[in-house]
């Protein structure tokens, strides 16, 4: 039987599951868990409470308002966060790091410009570059290549108007059922808007200028929005410039009461020299130079993407239907250690319904989806000289096609708690053809991989007051290698290596909720992973494509906690507030009897990363927020565990006033100390046995020094 004749059965025997319940009752209901907001890890503005904002109490039929959103989000079963993009309007946002910072559990740090490493649960944990084991999207529609690889150009912060962090396999709502989970960047419409007209601009250290306008208007039945940014930058090291244009827009018409669809359009342009990674010695004493082979190879990254993305949405007799269909367009010249030039199509339809029914007078939400998408990408190669095309290396077609169907259910069999039950199951296929340097090469290589399964998952979900809940669940995930683990560079050619799908287990427990003045959000989890896909570089200097293996066990295991206490209401009398935020993120990620590493740790992510906020706002708008990040002990930068780099302290501080005629100003002072440390790791399998020791291993990319940012936002 074929993988897409299997893939048929299997979704047949899953919906037929999950679709018997409605035909026992059929009582309209919300479709969500009411919840009122909990604020926990310092990313709301400083002091503020949860009086209804702009842009709150409106949405559509296909974007719901925030608090909506919100409340969707709290009803998972499992660990997630929700990130109100008007908590962040008073940062220098220039990557998903300074929007998601404060959101315990995510690893999110800069390497340069708007490459950052972002990692949930060791999600990609090894790979010193773009994106692995987490899928991102933008208004619920995947971001990512078919084939599972994605980076973060596309996503530009001040064009979002929230953002979900659903760990784990708790994206299952999505269909995602990878280690990481998901991330869904959802950006705002006319109706969710701050205010239907923005103008902002910011800059800063590094010769950093940013302009920012957004313009929406509701006619009728017809709603439209476009937002533009464009983004100026040298960056803290030589050789980082950024200069990024990004115009996102979306336009909706009701068609009908309770039948609305809405297109989502993007253009993404963006132009980022690459300053390479350092040794150790540099990166601490030399951390604005640049790697020399990455200025000898002018080593950059150009993209172009273009998206194109429709929502159509039905309000039923029992919940509500949305149908997803998108194609992304991405063209990318990325001189490095050779020329990469790429050009390819990715699409995809997603029909997804979720709702609210009585099952013998008993509350049931259940969720039904299925998704497809494929794609086709061109990738070239070249001799790089001086970062243009020499001699063509490489002419290969890389194909990826995915069948996936999925559904979740939570059985309210008492009143305050529920039964969760969910299953993903899928079939994706990896081709890829190589026919060599020259055209008519006759060196000609192919390969072919398919990988299927079913991933299930069950839970529970305790809810004894409106504002408290306490979870746990059982999830298993499956990742599918992307063509960057698949197709892998040696001293002789470029070959098609295939590995197996990395597995896992993974049992988490926690809780949420606010009493009073204290909120919290608390998980720990243990995930045990077969054939986890594990990088190394080759040569991080010359920026060669990592090596990816299969590690036949390992052990993933963590803390995911934030706690925010309001320590002093009223405090000139006034109705000002002092809080404080503590968010603590801890990893415990390691082989387990590997035959090469034993039970050492898995490098590239330290043991632990705090983060404490300590805020001040009074009700004239203004706020002084001081910060530190504080990372006790290093990462280590080899799987031998030879090298570990050293901890550090940063600390911060963000000011700034909201007048009530809407204007804003702010002040971002980061890394005020001036410290050196490392930021991140281009991971090898044992510095020691590196050529020329640890000390010559050029594999470090130094974080940024003191910088301040400052920006002025009117709101009309």
């Amino acid at each position: 039987m074929d993988s897409v004749p299997r893939v048929a059965l299997h979704a047949a025997l899953l919906l037929t599951l999950f679709a018997t319940t409605p035909v026992l009752a059929q009582s309209a209901g919300p479709t969500s868990i009411p919840l009122d907001e909990i604020t926990v890890g310092g990313a709301a503005p400083p002091g503020a409470g949860t009086s209804p904002r702009p842009g709150e109490a409106a949405g559509s039929v296909t974007v719901p308002s925030i608090a909506r959103q919100r409340a969707a989000v709290n009803a998972t079963v499992g660990s997630v966060a929700f990130v109100d993009a008007a908590d962040v309007q008073s940062r220098y946002a220039n990557t998903l790091r300074d929007v998601l910072k404060d959101v315990p559990g995510v690893y999110v740090q800069e390497r340069y410009g708007q490459e950052i490493r972002l990692s949930v649960r060791g999600s990609g944990i090894a790979r010193g570059y773009h994106l692995r084991g987490l899928e991102l999207l933008q208004d619920g529609i995947p971001l990512n290549l078919a084939d599972g690889s994605g980076d973060f150009y596309q996503v530009d912060p001040l064009a979002l108007r929230s953002i979900e962090v659903y760990k784990g396999g708790n994206a299952l709502t999505f269909g995602a059922t990878t280690l990481g989970g998901a991330v869904n960047t959802v950006t705002p419409t006319a109706h969710t808007a701050l205010a239907p007209t923005i103008l902002r601009i910011d800059g800063g250290s590094f010769n950093t200028i940013r302009e920012n306008v957004q313009f929406s208007r509701i006619s009728g039945p017809a709603d439209f929005l476009l937002n533009g940014t464009v983004t100026n930058s040298d960056g803290y090291r030589q050789h980082e410039a950024q200069r990024t244009q990004n115009v996102n827009a979306n336009l909706g018409y009701q068609l009908a009461p309770g039948v609305e669809t809405r297109f989502f359009l993007g253009t993404y342009l963006t132009d980022q020299k690459l300053p390479g990674t350092l040794t150790l010695f540099d990166a601490f004493n030399t951390p604005r130079s640049a790697n020399p082979s990455a200025i000898s190879g002018n080593q950059s990254r150009k993209v172009e993407t273009e998206r194109i993305a429709n929502r159509t949405s039905l309000v039923l007799d029992v919940g509500k239907l949305d149908i997803d269909t998108w194609a992304i367009h991405k063209s990318l010249y990325h001189p490095i250690f050779q020329v990469i030039d790429q050009d390819g199509w990715t699409y995809g339809i997603a029909p997804h319904w979720a709702g609210t029914f009585d099952v013998a007078g008993f509350r049931n939400d259940a969720i039904l989806g299925l998704r497809a998408f494929a794609g086709q990408n061109t990738a070239l190669q070249f001799v790089n000289i001086a970062g243009q095309r020499g001699a063509p290396t490489a002419n290969a077609l890389q194909s990826a096609s995915n069948y996936e169907a999925y559904g979740e259910n939570r059985f309210w069999f008492l009143s305050d708690l529920a039964l969760m039950t969910g299953a993903k199951v899928f079939s994706s296929n990896r081709t890829y053809s190589n026919k060599g340097g020259l055209p008519a090469s006759p060196n000609v290589q192919f390969g072919n991989a398919t990988y299927e399964g079913v991933n299930p998952k069950v839970g529970l979900l305790w809810q004894p007051l409106p504002d408290i809940q306490v979870f746990g669940d059982i999830t298993r995930s499956r990742d599918v290698p992307d063509f960057s683990d698949l197709v892998q560079q040696n001293t002789l050619r470029t070959t098609f290596v295939p590995l197996q799908a990395q597995r896992a287990w993974t049992v988490e427990a926690g809780s949420r909720g606010r009493v009073d003045r204290l909120a919290w959000d608390v998980t720990v989890f243990r995930s045990n992973v077969r054939d986890e896909l594990i990088n190394f570089s080759i040569n991080p200097g010359l920026n060669i494509p990592a090596a990816t293996f299969n590690a036949p066990r390992t052990v993933h295991q963590g803390v995911e906690a934030a706690v925010t206490l309001d320590v002093v209401r009223d405090l000139t009398g006034a109705g000002d507030t002092v809080s404080v935020a503590q968010i603590w993120t801890h990893n415990d990620f390691r082989f387990v009897h590997d035959p090469v590493f034993g039970n050492n740790r898995i490098a590239g992510i330290p043991d632990d990363v705090l983060r404490t906020v300590a805020s001040y706002r009074h009700p004239n708008g203004f706020y002084l927020s001081p910060s530190v990040d504080w990372v006790p002990r290093g990462a280590f930068a080899d799987h031998a565990n030879t090298l570990r780099v050293p901890g550090y302290a940063l600390l911060n501080i963000q000011t700034g006033i909201d007048f009530e005629n809407g204007v804003s100003l702010f002040v971002d002072a980061r890394n005020l100390t001036d410290a050196r440390y490392i930021s991140d790791i281009s991971v090898v399998t044992n510095a020691a046995a590196t050529a020329g020791g640890a000390a010559a291993l050029a594999a470090f990319y130094p974080g940024s020094g003191r910088s301040v940012f400052a920006g002025v936002r009117a709101a009309f």
